[in-house]
Parts: structure tokens; C-alpha cells; sequence
């Protein structure tokens, strides 16, 4: 990654992932505890639950409070030592302030890691210095491409336990930057960490002076926030969570010169967050999937009129037309957007213990919309050694695989290749309401036996 790509921000997401007892949660509770964003009442609650383990003692060498407990916040947890469902926690240094995710590593809650990945601005990966990439590392990594995750920063922990091999640690690196190639990730930095000890998480160390990069934590200092990559990179587009239609209620800017005294008259607005891009008063815009056009003519926010809005703000806004618009239509920038469909390419991570089925009836959940939607065929699951989709009679718990899905009623849909945001959709199950499956937009089926696992 260049130099030229590394800004400040304000507000920073990231999430953690890696395999079972790569030391996720003492990472995290080395980050906490480092950056002093540790309650004087938990530091020592965890001090005391710390010391009955055993941790402590007369050694002043010896570590004097188990760090994952910071995080590992289930009694589940605390007791098997395992992370199991994710904990998020909030800390902030002087440069910025951040939101994290401390996801688990078991294959079977894979799904979470999913969960903590999909809004992260950027994910840290563990990988154990004595065991090198594992498949949960594969997986990990492919389902980071598949979230468009815009930083991926690997952490090659408990390099003290190899004496802080530079050997080892290239080794390491090099095997992550094939993985990696191979998935379709790319800029992937790679740091060496004694989260025990501390070693380059949040100061550098003098235990590694063949490393000469940043530290963990000025990485994530630095690192540029989704926002701010794909700001201006993408199309306006806003879906519709809500008709505003007051009675009788003022409207900020519609006191006009011919009516000055009617302060108070009936309006309709659109309420909703801006999903990407940016629109302001005046500009032509599209409704989907009616395709009806009008021009923006009002930008509500908070009781006042913007002339800009901006991704992610929640906004409302009012059209020059009466246009007949619902919960859960796209208004975009009109001539951006191609045509609606009713069948869906997607490329799934499965989560649900229920197996996918080739005529399985679901519920697809695309913004703030649902529609029904029958699974016409499973065309391939991916294989996490070699990444190539192969042949599939159906996806179970944890599988990456890809579907085609008939659709009861068109939708505005995009590839995630292109639109983050807009391109992930949700699929439920019909019976229960559960999720099953995490999706993402294709553009073709990629039903192709042994084709490449790239977008």
C-alpha cells in the first residue's frame, strides 16, 4: 500500500479474525489495555478473575492479568476460553476513534465473523508464528473478498514464541501474499505481533529490528475509512425507509414569494441514509424500480434544509414530482443505473445449519425491502485450497458457493463489485424468519465448473 493512501479520520470500524487460539482477544485486550481505554473498575475485576487463574505472582515477570478477559465477556467464554459470539468494544487515541469487533475463530461461527466484517472499515487477521496459514485463515481471507473489506491487515502473533524469527515471519508473509493473490485481495500488510508482550501493537519493538513498518495501532491510525475511499467513487443512491407526509406541518424551505403567508402546508418527503454518493437540490433523479423520473427540490436534516448531502447521512428528501414512491425503493442519479431484474446471480456465505436446495423458497432482503424468491439452482461451491468454484448439489453451514435465484418481483440490483452497499442483499428463511445466508450481486451465474474465484 502506498504512503499516499494512508489519511486520518474520525471514526474508525475494524474487526478481528483468525483461527482458534491465535490470540484474538488478548490482541484486542493488548490494544485496550496499551491505549489506556480500560475502566479503572474492569482493570481490576479482571485483575482479580486474572489472579484466581493462576496469572501473576512473585515473578515481576510474570503477566499480570489475562487480557482476553477484557473482551471474552460470556460466561461461556470466559470458562472454555474461546471467543464465541462477537464483542464489540470503543476506544480512542488522540488521532482517532475507533469501533471494534472481536469475532470468533471456530469454524462454526464463521457467521459471526461475517457479521463483524460487513461494515468494518478494515479487518485484522491473526495468524499463530508456529503454524503458519490454515484453512480457517483461507476461509477467513475469502470471505474478506467477498465483503469488498477495503484494509486487510495480517498479524503474525506470538512471534516471541519463535524468537522473533525474521525467517519465520517471511515466510509467513509471503504465504499470506500468495493466498491473497490468488483470492483477489489486494494490499494486504503484513505485521509481526507479540500481543502477549506487547511487541508492535501499540509501540514499536526492539525485539524485531529487521521490521522496520509501522505498528498495529499506527496502522489503524492511519488507515483511510470506507467512506472516505469511496467517497465520490460511486452513483448517488438512497433507498426509501420511510414516506414522510405531515398534515398541515411546516416545510422548511416552501414559504414561496407568490404564497407568503401559507407557512404551514402539506408536503411529502422521502426519509432514508444515503448509500453512496452524494445529491443536492437540482439534481435529476431516477426512481426504482418505476423508473420514474423527477428533480430534487428539498434536502431535510434534522429541521433545517442542506443543499448536499453525503454518504452516510439520513436525510429526507422532497421531489418535484408526485410520484408514487414505497418503503424500500432506490431513488439514484439518473442515467447511472441500468435495468431491474428479477433474476439474482449471487455469491453466498452460508450460516444457517439448514442446507441450501436446489427449489428452496426464501426471502430476499435487498436495503429495506423483502421480496420472495425461489433458489432455481446451486451452480458452485468453492474450494478453499485450490479457489475454484466446483460443481455443487447445495451449500451447508460455513460454505461459499454461488446460486441463482428467481425473483417474485423485480429489484434495482448492482454487483458488489461495483456497489458495496447496494450490491449485499440478506436471504432469510421463509418459515422461521432466520438468516440464512449473507449474499452478494454477480453479474453472470458463474455456474462454469473450475472457474476462477474472482468478481
Amino acid at each position: 500500500m502506498s504512503a499516499s493512501a494512508i489519511t486520518g479520520g474520525t471514526l474508525f470500524r475494524f474487526a478481528t479474525a483468525g483461527s482458534v487460539d491465535d490470540g484474538k482477544s488478548t490482541l484486542v485486550g493488548r490494544l485496550l489495555h496499551d491505549s489506556k481505554a480500560i475502566l479503572a473498575d474492569t482493570l481490576d475485576a479482571v485483575t482479580r478473575t486474572s489472579a484466581e487463574r493462576g496469572f501473576g505472582g512473585d515473578n515481576d515477570s510474570a503477566q499480570k492479568i489475562d487480557l482476553a478477559l477484557l473482551t471474552d465477556g460470556l460466561r461461556a467464554e470466559r470458562e472454555q476460553g474461546i471467543t464465541i459470539d462477537v464483542a464489540y468494544r470503543y476506544f480512542a487515541t488522540d488521532r482517532r476513534s475507533f469501533i471494534l469487533a472481536d469475532c470468533p475463530g471456530h469454524v462454526q461461527y464463521t457467521k459471526n465473523t461475517v457479521t463483524g466484517a460487513s461494515t468494518a472499515d478494515a479487518v485484522v487477521v491473526l495468524i499463530d508464528a508456529r503454524k503458519g496459514v490454515l484453512e480457517q485463515t483461507r476461509r477467513h481471507l475469502s470471505v474478506l473478498r467477498l465483503l469488498r473489506v477495503p484494509h486487510v491487515v495480517v498479524a503474525v502473533n506470538k512471534i516471541d514464541l519463535v524468537d522473533f524469527s525474521e525467517e519465520a515471519f517471511r515466510a509467513i508473509e509471503a504465504e499470506v501474499q500468495s493466498v491473497a493473490a490468488q483470492i483477489g485481495v489486494s494490499d494486504v500488510l503484513v505485521v509481526p505481533v507479540s500481543a502477549l508482550e506487547g511487541d508492535n501493537v501499540v509501540e514499536r519493538s526492539a525485539h524485531t529490528p529487521w521490521y522496520t513498518g509501522p505498528g498495529l495501532l499506527q496502522i489503524l491510525e492511519a488507515l483511510p475509512t470506507l467512506d472516505e475511499v469511496e467517497r465520490g467513487l460511486e452513483p448517488f443512491r438512497f433507498p426509501v425507509q420511510l414516506v414522510i407526509r405531515p398534515q398541515g406541518a411546516l416545510a422548511p424551505d416552501l414559504a414561496d414569494a407568490d404564497d407568503a403567508g401559507a407557512s404551514y402546508r402539506d408536503y411529502r418527503a422521502y426519509a432514508g441514509q444515503v448509500a453512496s454518493g452524494s445529491v443536492s437540490v437540482g439534481d435529476a433523479i431516477t426512481v426504482l424500480p418505476s423508473g420514474r423520473t423527477a428533480t430534487v427540490v428539498g434536502i431535510d436534516f434534522a429541521g433545517r434544509s442542506l443543499e448536499r448531502a453525503v454518504a452516510p447521512q439520513s436525510v429526507s428528501l422532497r421531489l418535484s414530482e408526485e410520484i408514487d414512491i414505497a418503503r424500500g425503493d432506490v431513488i439514484a442519479a439518473t442515467g447511472t443505473f441500468g435495468e431491474v431484474s428479477q433474476d439474482l446471480y449471487a455469491e453466498l456465505c452460508w450460516l444457517s445449519t439448514k442446507p441450501l436446495r436446489e427449489g428452496a423458497k426464501v426471502l430476499i432482503k435487498h436495503g429495506s425491502k423483502t421480496v420472495q424468491g425461489l433458489v432455481r439452482a446451486v451452480t458452485g461451491k468453492l474450494d478453499l485450497d485450490s479457489f475454484e468454484l466446483g460443481a455443487a448439489a447445495g451449500l451447508e453451514l460455513n460454505d461459499i458457493g454461488t446460486a441463482q435465484i428467481r425473483l417474485a418481483s423485480a429489484l434495482p440490483l448492482e454487483t458488489y463489485a461495483l456497489h458495496r452497499r447496494t450490491g449485499a442483499f440478506l436471504v432469510i428463511d421463509a418459515q422461521d424468519g432466520n438468516t440464512l445466508a449473507a449474499g452478494l450481486v454477480k453479474d453472470h451465474p458463474g455456474d462454469r465448473e473450475g472457474e476462477r474465484y474472482v468478481i
